[in-house]
C-alpha cells in the first residue's frame, strides 16, 4: 500500500495554483502548494512605490468577467473607478496628434472594425476555440493581418499604436489569439479593451489572492520551486530544486507556460504539447509606472511597436501635487526602466514638457519564475497545443492563465483554469474511490 505524503500537490501559488488548493482542500483533500517565490501571486503583484500601492503585474477585473466576479463578490471587495480621461495623444505618421477620445475614436474605430470585422466567424462560439476548422487562419501572424489591409501609412501607425501594449512582435504572435479575445466580447475590441485593463481591484490584488489563501486548508511552503514531476502510476513523485521528494496522488502543475521547461516531466506530454513549452511564448514586455511632476491634465497615448520605448501611456491617479503614470512598452530590451532620464525622454514623445521624478517596475522577462509576461499565443497553438496541455497527463494535470480555455492572458483565465482543474481532479479522485 502507497504511503502519500498528500493527496495531492499543487506547483504554483499564482491565482490558478491558489484557487484550486482552495477548492480541492475544501473538497476534504490533503493539498500542499509549493511556490517557488517567497510570495503569492504569481504575475499579480501589488507592492509599494513612491510611497502608496501600486500594482506590478495584472491588476484589473470586471464585472462581466464570471469567475473574478464570483471571486470578488465572495470576499466582498469591490472595483475602483478609472481616471476619467478625454484628452489623446497618439504618433502616427512620423507625427504627434492630439485630440479628444472621441476625435481619437473617429479615426480608430473604423482600423478595428476592418482588423477585427470576422472575430465572430471564425469563432462563433468562443468557448469552444475549436467549433469551426481554423487551420487556415492559425497559420497566420499579427503582421499577416495588418499587411492584408494595405493601409496608408498613418492608418497604420494608428492602428499599430492602438494595439501595442498586447503586442511585442508581430512577427511571432498568432493573429488568432487576439480575434479569439475580440470574439469574447461580441466581436467589439472596444469592450474587450476595457473589461481587460480599466477597474483595478479596490485593496489591489494582493487582496483578494490573500483572501482565496486565507480560505484554504492547503500547506502553503514558499521559495520551494519543483525541479521535476515524476508520475509512476500508482503515485506521483515531486522532486523539488533542494533535493526534497514528496509524494502525492496527482500533481497539479500551475505555473507560467514559460516556466514549464525547468520542470522535468515524467513521462513525457505529447509532441505537440513539448513544441510548444520549448518554444515558449514571446510576450516580453514592461509595465511602468512614472511619478510625474505635477497635477497634469489626465491624458493617454499611443505610439505603434518599435517607434518609441514606451508605447502607451495613461494617467492613472493623483498622487498628492504630482501624477502616476502607468505605461506600457512592447519590448523591455529598449529602454532601462530604472533610467529616470531615459523614461522621461520617452515620455516627451507625447508630452514635451513633461518631468519625471520617480519610477518603478517589475522586470517580468528576467524574472526567472516568469519569464514572460501575459500569454500571447504562437500561430497553431491557440486551437491546438492549448486545448491538449488542458487534457489529464495521466496523474499530471495543468492550469495557468497562460493555457485558459476561455481568456487566457489575465486573472480571469487563472481562476477560470485553476477552478476548472480541481473540478476534474475532484472527479477524477472520486470516481476511483467508487471503483
Amino acid at each position: 500500500m502507497n504511503k502519500y505524503d498528500y493527496d495531492i500537490a499543487v506547483i504554483g501559488a499564482g491565482c490558478a495554483g491558489v484557487v484550486a488548493a482552495r477548492d480541492l482542500s475544501n473538497a476534504g483533500h490533503t493539498v500542499v502548494l509549493l511556490e517557488a517565490r517567497d510570495r503569492i501571486g504569481g504575475r499579480t503583484f501589488t507592492g509599494e512605490a513612491f510611497g502608496r500601492q501600486v500594482e506590478f503585474g495584472g491588476g484589473y477585473a470586471h464585472w462581466t468577467q464570471p469567475y473574478i466576479w464570483r471571486e470578488l463578490q465572495r470576499y466582498g471587495i469591490g472595483l475602483n473607478p478609472p481616471t476619467e480621461v478625454d484628452k489623446t495623444v497618439w504618433f502616427a505618421d512620423g507625427k504627434l496628434h492630439t485630440g479628444t477620445q472621441a476625435e481619437y475614436a473617429a479615426v480608430a474605430e473604423p482600423l478595428l472594425t476592418l482588423f477585427f470585422n470576422d472575430a465572430r466567424q471564425w469563432f462563433p462560439l468562443p468557448y469552444d476555440v475549436n467549433a469551426i476548422d481554423t487551420s487556415e487562419l492559425e497559420k497566420q501572424t499579427l503582421r499577416d493581418r495588418l499587411d492584408a489591409l494595405n493601409l496608408s501609412t498613418y492608418e497604420r501607425d494608428v492602428l499599430d499604436g492602438l494595439l501595442s501594449t498586447l503586442v511585442y512582435s508581430w512577427d511571432e504572435q498568432g493573429v488568432a489569439q487576439i480575434l479569439f479575445w475580440a470574439a469574447t466580447y461580441f466581436g467589439n475590441w472596444g469592450a474587450f479593451f476595457e473589461v481587460a485593463g480599466s477597474w483595478p481591484i479596490a485593496g489591489g490584488t494582493q487582496k483578494l489572492v490573500r483572501a482565496i489563501y486565507n480560505d484554504s486548508g492547503a500547506e502553503l511552503r514558499l521559495a520551494t520551486p519543483v525541479a521535476a514531476i515524476d508520475d509512476q502510476g500508482n503515485q506521483v513523485v515531486i522532486t523539488t530544486q533542494s533535493g526534497e521528494k514528496i509524494v502525492t496522488k496527482k500533481a497539479l502543475v500551475a505555473v507560467p507556460l514559460n516556466v514549464l521547461s525547468d520542470i522535468k516531466i515524467t513521462p513525457e506530454v505529447n509532441k505537440p504539447v513539448q513544441d510548444m513549452i520549448d518554444a515558449k511564448h514571446p510576450m516580453r514586455t514592461a509595465k511602468l509606472w512614472a511619478r510625474v511632476r505635477g497635477k497634469i491634465e489626465p491624458f493617454v497615448a499611443f505610439a505603434p511597436v518599435g517607434q518609441n520605448p514606451i508605447n502607451t501611456v495613461r494617467v492613472e491617479y493623483e498622487h498628492g501635487d504630482d501624477s502616476l503614470l502607468v505605461c506600457f512598452i512592447s519590448d523591455e530590451s529598449t529602454i532601462d526602466v530604472n533610467d529616470v532620464e531615459a523614461v522621461q525622454k520617452a515620455l516627451q514623445m507625447f508630452s514635451p514638457d513633461i518631468e519625471v521624478l520617480e519610477v518603478a517596475s517589475h522586470n517580468w522577462a528576467t524574472d526567472p519564475f516568469a519569464q514572460g509576461t501575459w500569454v500571447h499565443h504562437r500561430p497553431g497553438n491557440l486551437t491546438g497545443a492549448a486545448p491538449l496541455i488542458r487534457k489529464p497527463h495521466g496523474n499530471i494535470y495543468f492550469a495557468g492563465g497562460d493555457i485558459a480555455t476561455m481568456t487566457m492572458g489575465g486573472i480571469e483565465g487563472a481562476l477560470e483554469s485553476g477552478i476548472e482543474a480541481a473540478a476534474n481532479i475532484t472527479h477524477a479522485m472520486a470516481q476511483k474511490l467508487a471503483g
